[in-house]
C-alpha cells in the first residue's frame, strides 16, 4: 500500500498562470501537492513514466489533471488524445484551464474527455469544483463554465 499524497498534476507554459494556479489552490484549501510539466510532452512523459519522471514514488500518477490548451511541442488536445488511448489514465479526471472562451474548444475538450473546461485566470470557485469530480470521477460528468 502506498503512503504518497495525491497530487495533482498542472500541464502549464506560463510561470504566471502556474503562480495563479498555486495561489487559487491555496485560497480554496487544495492542500494535494502540485507537480507542474511545462509543455505537451512533458505531461506526456510525466503521465508515462518516461525520463526524469520514471521514479513514481517522487513523480505519482495524479489524481486530478489541469490542463491548458496552448502548450508548446504538443497542445492541450493533443495531450486529451493520449490520454484516451491509455486505458489506465482514462480514469483521472482532466481539467482544461485555458484563456481560450471559443465554444469549438470547450466541445472538442468535451469530445476527447475533458470533465470540465474553466476560462483562466483560476478562482478558489473553479478548483472547488474541479476537486469534486474526484468524488465523481466514475459518473458521466458534463463541461461546465
Amino acid at each position: 500500500m502506498s503512503t504518497t499524497k495525491p497530487v495533482i498534476l498542472l500541464a502549464e507554459d506560463d510561470e504566471n498562470d502556474v503562480f495563479f494556479m498555486k495561489r487559487a489552490l491555496q485560497k480554496a484549501s487544495v492542500d494535494f501537492p502540485l507537480h507542474v510539466v511545462k509543455d505537451g510532452q512533458e505531461a506526456l512523459d510525466y503521465l508515462s513514466g518516461a525520463g526524469k519522471f520514471s521514479d513514481r514514488h517522487q513523480h505519482p500518477l495524479p489524481v486530478l489533471i489541469l490542463l491548458d490548451l496552448k502548450m508548446p511541442f504538443l497542445n492541450g488536445f493533443d495531450v486529451l488524445a493520449w490520454i484516451n488511448t491509455q486505458p489506465s489514465l482514462k480514469s483521472i479526471p482532466v481539467v482544461v484551464l485555458t484563456s481560450s472562451s471559443e465554444e469549438r474548444d470547450r466541445q472538442k475538450a468535451a469530445q476527447f474527455g475533458a470533465k470540465s473546461y474553466f476560462v483562466k485566470p483560476p478562482t478558489p470557485d473553479m478548483l472547488q469544483q474541479a476537486m469534486g469530480l474526484l468524488n465523481s470521477s466514475h459518473e458521466n460528468t458534463t463541461i461546465s463554465s
